[in-house]
């Protein structure tokens, strides 16, 4: 399929929302291996954006290159207003990073950890008691503050992760992978907290394996393979690239079948089911001139289902590589 590229969205006033990141051209190399081969982002403040890719994609190096953590061979990147190239340490304090590791220390508590990073962010003592305060309290984390950190379960360390995080109070945050290993819980209440953030003003840069949790989170979704961006747009826009959409109609009685199946234009038949499939793209529109139709003709199905793409068969389409689930982790039917 070839590659798409949405344009970002204007808001309705028809200004551009302002970006938090931008990137135009980003190339990286390790030797030989291409990563990334001139890429071009563009991520609206207080947005949720998401990176989807194969593993090996250069998903993380993008994240790496933009926090600052490593350089580009080439292009150009503004973070929260500054230059990557010319003022990374106003970039390092306008930003926040959770990696697909946690940055937790077990051997000590919680609140240790929290008011670590508050000296780190060289806070004032009472300030740092404070914001340490506040955090633990909003991510639930306040009975748990005093145990070593070693003893949480893998949602509780990435709750805490976050929390150190936000610290700074970060206007960009970088989550790269943060549901990976979670149990769907877990991962549900994550979700909750990243919209949280997106509310409170924050801009969150996502990348995940989890198909749906881009569908579920994402303003905007960008598609990275082979080193380039192959497709970039909402999810809704991404769905439409795909053909495949269809309405299925399933009868009991044969002749009502053979009367739907000989007039309706375009429709594929399955005999043995007695069905018909109709090419749609799934609008609401398309569903009820196919049920005016058999109201008019005084046909009645059975049975009525409609497909449209989701997010793995644009993954599919994209990238010519299978879905990326985690093992053990089934997949959920997006909401």
């Amino acid at each position: 399929m070839p590659s798409s590229v949405m344009p970002t969205p204007s808001r309705a006033d028809g200004h551009t929302p302002p970006a938090a990141i931008s990137a135009a051209g980003l190339r990286k190399s390790y030797g030989d291996k291409v990563v990334l081969d001139g890429i071009d982002l563009v991520v609206p403040a207080g947005s949720v954006f998401s990176l989807l890719g194969p593993n090996g994609a250069g998903k993380t190096t993008t994240v790496q290159i933009l926090s600052t953590l490593i350089s580009a061979d080439g292009g150009q990147a503004r973070v929260a207003g500054h230059d990557l190239a010319t003022d990374a340490q106003a970039v390092r304090a306008a930003i926040g990073v959770t990696g697909q590791f946690s940055a937790v220390d077990g051997l000590i508590t919680g609140e240790e950890n929290m008011l670590l990073m508050a000296d780190l962010h060289h806070l004032p003592k009472a300030e740092g008691r404070r914001v340490t305060a506040e955090l633990l309290e909003r991510f639930d984390l306040v009975e748990a503050a005093k145990k070593p950190a070693s003893t949480y379960s893998g949602g509780m360390k990435r709750r805490l992760d976050i929390a150190m995080t936000l610290v700074g109070s970060p206007r960009i945050i970088f989550l790269d992978e943060p549901t990976t290993g979670l149990d769907p819980r877990s991962r549900h209440t994550m979700w909750g907290i990243i919209r949280e953030l997106v509310t409170g003003g924050v801009t969150v840069f996502l990348t995940t394996q989890y198909l749906e949790e881009a569908d579920q989170l994402a303003d905007r979704i960008a598609v990275l393979n082979n080193g380039k961006i192959a497709a970039e747009g909402t999810a809704d826009e991404l769905k439409r690239l795909v053909p495949g959409g269809h309405i299925r109609l399933r009868f009991t009685d044969p002749t009502a079948y053979q009367s739907a199946a000989s007039t309706l234009r375009g429709a594929t038949r399955d005999d043995e089911a007695l069905a018909v499939q109709i090419p749609s793209d799934g609008t609401q529109r398309e569903l009820r001139a196919v049920l005016d139709w058999l109201d008019s003709a005084g046909i009645e199905a059975d049975e009525l289902t409609v497909h449209t793409p989701d997010l793995d068969d644009v993954f599919f389409a994209l990238t010519g590589d299978d879905v990326p689930t985690q093992p053990n982790q089934p997949k959920e039917a997006a909401r």
